[in-house]
C-alpha cells in the first residue's frame, strides 16, 4: 500500500508543473492590463514603465514563468498587485470559510445520497423508489445558484430565520450548505442507484440469498461494497471542486471565500491572486483524485496490485 501511495505523490508532480504552466500563459496572454487596472488608462509612458517594472511585467513570459516557479518552490506565492500584501496570507485568511462549506455540504450530501440510492435501488419500482428519484430529477435540473436565492428568499428574508449575507456564525454557513449539498446529492443518489441495481443483479448476490442469509447483511455487507466503487469516484472529485465550485455560491450569500476571492481578482487582473487561488484548486483536485484512488484501493484488495 505504501508503494502504491509514493506512486500516485509522485505522479502528482508533473501534473502540477503543467498546471502552472496552463494557468500562466492563460492569464497573462488574456485580454487586459494589471498596471491599467492600478492607476488608469490615461498614465504618462513613464509611469507605465516604472509600474510595470517594478511589478515584474516588463521581462519576457518565460522569464516571469520561472521567477514564479522559483517562488512557488519555496513556498512564495507572490504579492497581490492591488492589495500589497502576501498571496498566500490572503488565500489563508479565506481558506477556512470555503473549507467549511464545503466540508459540511459535502457530509450532507453523501448522509443523504447513499441511504437514498440504496432504499431506491431495492425497493425498485415503488413509491420509495419514485420519490427518490423524482428528487434527483428535480435536483439535476435545479441550478444551483437559483436554489440558493429561494433559500435566501423564503429563510432569510421572507422568515428571517437566517441572516441573509456574511460569515460570522454558525447561522450564516446553514444555506450555503443545505444549497450545495441538496444539488449534489441529487447527482450522488442517482448514481448510487444505478450501481446497485446492477450490483443486486449479479450471481453471487442471488447465491447469497439463496442460502438464506438476512436481507440487511447481503445488501450492507456483499452489495454496498462493490457498488460503492463508482461513488468513492465521485466523492475524489467533488473534494477537488469544493473550492472550483464555491464561486457562485460565495457570490449569491456575500461570503468572501477563496472562489469569490479569485473571480475579483480576475476582473481586476491581480495575476498573484488568481495563479494562487487556481494552484489551489489545481492540488486539491488532484488530491481529491488521489484520495478516490486510495479509497478504491482500501475497498477492493485487487487495484493496488
Amino acid at each position: 500500500m505504501l508503494r502504491y501511495l509514493i506512486k500516485k505523490l509522485l505522479f502528482m508532480i508533473p501534473i502540477i508543473i503543467g498546471s502552472t504552466i496552463i494557468i500562466f500563459l492563460i492569464l497573462h496572454l488574456s485580454p487586459g492590463d494589471p498596471v491599467n487596472m492600478i492607476v488608469g488608462p490615461n498614465v504618462t509612458p513613464e509611469v507605465y514603465e516604472n509600474i510595470s517594472r517594478s511589478l515584474g511585467l516588463d521581462k519576457p513570459l518565460t522569464t516571469q514563468y520561472f521567477i514564479f516557479l522559483g517562488k512557488l518552490l519555496r513556498g512564495d506565492l507572490g504579492q497581490s498587485i492591488l492589495q500589497k500584501r502576501p498571496v498566500l496570507d490572503i488565500v489563508l485568511e479565506r481558506f477556512p470559510r470555503t473549507l467549511t462549506i464545503g466540508v459540511f455540504s459535502l457530509l450532507l450530501s453523501f448522509s443523504i445520497a447513499i441511504p437514498m440510492g440504496i432504499i431506491a435501488a431495492v425497493k425498485r419500482k415503488t413509491a420509495a423508489d419514485y420519490m427518490s428519484m423524482s428528487f434527483s430529477l428535480v435536483g439535476i435540473s435545479m441550478p444551483t445558484f437559483w436554489f440558493g436565492l429561494l433559500l435566501l428568499y423564503f429563510f432569510a428574508y421572507k422568515f428571517r430565520i437566517f441572516p441573509l449575507s456574511g460569515y460570522e456564525t454558525w447561522k450564516h454557513y446553514v444555506l450555503p450548505v443545505i444549497t450545495v449539498g441538496l444539488t449534489d446529492a441529487a447527482v450522488t443518489a442517482r448514481m448510487m442507484r444505478s450501481s446497485m441495481l446492477e450490483v443486486i443483479r449479479q450471481d453471487y448476490i442471488r447465491t447469497a440469498r439463496a442460502k438464506g442469509v438476512k436481507e440487511i447483511i447481503v445488501i450492507t455487507k456483499h452489495a454496498l461494497k462493490n457498488a460503492v466503487l463508482p461513488v468513492i469516484t465521485l466523492l475524489g472529485m467533488r473534494i477537488g471542486w469544493i473550492f472550483a465550485g464555491s464561486a457562485v455560491i460565495e457570490t449569491v450569500f456575500s461570503i468572501p471565500g477563496i472562489g469569490r476571492l479569485m473571480v475579483d481578482a480576475i476582473f481586476s487582473r491581480d495575476y498573484p491572486i488568481v495563479q494562487g487561488s487556481m494552484l489551489i484548486l489545481v492540488i486539491s483536485i488532484t488530491l481529491g483524485n488521489m484520495l478516490a484512488d486510495i479509497l478504491y484501493a482500501l475497498v477492493d484488495p485487487r487495484i493496488k496490485y
